[in-house]
C-alpha cells in the first residue's frame, strides 16, 4: 500500500436506524481502542442517527463522518444539512461524490466541486468518489471519465496541506447488489483496481501538488472474502465498505482480515 496507515470506511448508506446505529457505534468504539494505531477506522452513518453515533464515539480512535452534505453554510434549503453543521456535531470526513448520489440523484461533477469546497472549508477531510458505469466502461472511457470527475473535485479547492487527499474508486459496474460482480458475473480484479488506483494517484498529484500522498480506497462490494486481495495491492490505501460494514461480525471480520 502507498501510505503506512490503512483506511477502512464504513458507510452505513440506508441500512441502519438511529438505535441500531448507536448500538453498533458503541460496539465499534470500545473495539477501536484495541487497534493499531495505523489503523484508521471510520464510519458514515444516516443523518437521522448522525448525533447519537458521534457521542458513542466522542473520546475513542473511531472516526464519524457524513454520508452527504450540502455547500450552503445556512438558508432555506428544506431537507439539506450543510458542511458546517455536520462538523460542529463532530464530523471529521464526509463522502463526497459517492456513486449513489451520481446515479439515484443525478448530481452533477460541479456541484460535487462546490461540496468538496464547502467540506474543506468547513475543516474536514472530503473522501471523493469516482468511478465508471459499465457502458462507459465497455465504450472504453473509464480513465477519461474518472479524470474527468477528479479535475472537477480538485482543481478550485484550495488544499489543507498536511491532510492526505483521500479518494475512494467505486467501479460502479461492480456494485450490483453488493455482490462485487457486474451482469456477466465478473469482479474488478485486483490487478484492475491497482491500475486505476495509480492512474488516481497520478492525476491527484498534478492538481494537488502542494498536498501530501493521496491515498485512494476501494469501493467495489468489499466483502470478508475480497479484503485482502486488494489490500495487498500497492497503491490500494484502504476500503469503503458499504452493506458488509453494516453487521458488526463482518465488519469486524474485514478489519481483521486487513491487518493480517
Amino acid at each position: 500500500m502507498s501510505t503506512a496507515k490503512i483506511y477502512l470506511f464504513a458507510n452505513w448508506k440506508m441500512y441502519l436506524d438511529a438505535t441500531e446505529s448507536e448500538r453498533m457505534a458503541k460496539q465499534l468504539a470500545a473495539y477501536s481502542k484495541r487497534l493499531p494505531t495505523a489503523v484508521e477506522t471510520v464510519i458514515f452513518p444516516s443523518s437521522l442517527a448522525f448525533q447519537g453515533v458521534a457521542k458513542a464515539a466522542k473520546g475513542s480512535r473511531l472516526g464519524v463522518g457524513a454520508q452527504n452534505v450540502y455547500w450552503v453554510e445556512k438558508g432555506g434549503y428544506t431537507g439539506e444539512i450543510s458542511a458546517a453543521m455536520y462538523k460542529r456535531a463532530g464530523a471529521r470526513y464526509a463522502l463526497v461524490g459517492h456513486s449513489e448520489r451520481r446515479h439515484l440523484f443525478h448530481e452533477s461533477n460541479h456541484e460535487t466541486a462546490q461540496k468538496v469546497e464547502a467540506v474543506v472549508e468547513a475543516g474536514m477531510l472530503p473522501v471523493v468518489c469516482v468511478g465508471e458505469t459499465a457502458s462507459e466502461r465497455a465504450a472504453g472511457q473509464t480513465e477519461e471519465v474518472v479524470e474527468a470527475q477528479l479535475r472537477a473535485a480538485y482543481s478550485t479547492v484550495v488544499w489543507p496541506l498536511k491532510k492526505n487527499p483521500i479518494i475512494a474508486y467505486e467501479p460502479v459496474w461492480a456494485i450490483s447488489h453488493g455482490t462485487g460482480k457486474d451482469q456477466a458475473g465478473k469482479y474488478c480484479e485486483p490487478a484492475e483496481a491497482e491500475k486505476m488506483h495509480h492512474f488516481i494517484i497520478k492525476i491527484v498529484h498534478d492538481l494537488l501538488p502542494a498536498a501530501p500522498e493521496p491515498v485512494v480506497l476501494y469501493g467495489g462490494s468489499v466483502r470478508p472474502d475480497t479484503v485482502t486481495d486488494y489490500l495487498s495491492e500497492p497503491n490500494v490505501g484502504g476500503v469503503l465498505v458499504g452493506a458488509a460494514s453494516t453487521v458488526l461480525s463482518s465488519w469486524k471480520t474485514i478489519i481483521a482480515d486487513a491487518l493480517k
